[in-house]
């Protein structure tokens, strides 16, 4: 067996070895997966030792996706314009970096959700990790226009920076603002900050949801009730990102392994699997 993981702090609520496990027995890939608690100051040590036990690859998520780009020797192209890595894959000594949380949460979008997000007016809030990992593949999307909005101005404008090539070449409008700065409705609000890990409140005013909005949090499970209640309670669609989780992971599968995953049906076992 293959042995893959997810490292993260927090990492016990992650549903990624039950997605892979059924990634594995669906394709027949022989593939062991597995997560683990990373301390704080623990990340690079924790990369090597897995390498040194025979680890194949690893998921990265909170808070990490920023220290994983800075430690391999390679990055993708969309790993590199987010300067932030999700994935993980060994070859050696060498460690490859790239970036699926973005072509994941497109796919959740606009497949499984039914949401075209060409033409659409869209609101990224956060500007770490989890929101530099999506920002490249939403503009390739080509909304009308995309705010992102973070509570340090700062860095959200330098994440527009690092993107505004990409945006001018695919014509979408692209501003950055404080979280108290914004203006205009949204078709689409997406929720990329800490706010619903932490249980700290939805970040915005309603104001910015159109009516019958889509209200999108990355986080799923009761993290992102409060969020999708808040929703629902201003009239939008609310969304959680049990989809991205899935459809990052097939992306991640496939670079591991050569072969796509069925994503939407074990997006649909994973939903019922936590409804029980």
């Amino acid at each position: 067996m293959d042995r893959y993981c997810v490292m993260g702090n927090p990492v016990d609520h992650s549903k990624s070895p039950w997605i892979h496990a059924r990634f594995a027995a669906l394709t027949g890939e022989p593939v062991e997966y597995g997560k683990r608690l990373i301390g704080l100051d623990e990340f690079p040590a924790a990369v090597r030792a897995f390498i040194a036990e025979g680890g194949k690859g690893c998921n990265i998520t909170v808070p990490f996706k920023f220290q994983a780009a800075s430690l391999v020797s390679h990055r993708s192209a969309r790993a590199a314009l987010a300067e932030a890595c999700n994935i993980l894959s060994f070859r050696g000594d060498t460690i490859v970096g790239d970036n699926t949380d973005g072509i994941g949460l497109v796919k959740d979008l606009e497949n499984n959700a039914g949401i075209r997000l060409a033409g659409r007016d869209v609101l990224l809030l956060g500007a770490g990790g989890a929101a530099a990992g999506v920002l490249g593949p939403l503009i390739e999307a080509r909304p009308a226009r995309i705010v992102l909005a973070n509570r340090t101005l700062g860095k959200a404008r330098a994440l527009v920076d690092r993107h505004a090539t990409l945006a001018a070449a695919e014509g979408v409008g692209l501003q950055a603002c404080g979280l108290d700065e914004v203006r205009g409705s949204f078709d689409v609000v997406i929720n990329g900050t800490a706010s619903s890990l932490s249980g700290s409140g939805v970040p915005v005013d309603a104001r910015v949801l159109k009516p019958g909005a889509l209200a999108y949090d990355m986080m799923y499970g009761p993290a992102a009730e409060g969020f999708l209640r808040w929703a629902r309670d201003h009239g939008a669609v609310g969304r959680d990102g049990l989809g991205m989780l899935v459809e990052q992971a097939a992306e991640a599968f496939l670079i591991w392994r050569g072969v796509r995953p069925p994503s939407a049906q074990v997006l649909d076992e994973l939903r019922l699997e936590l409804a029980r």
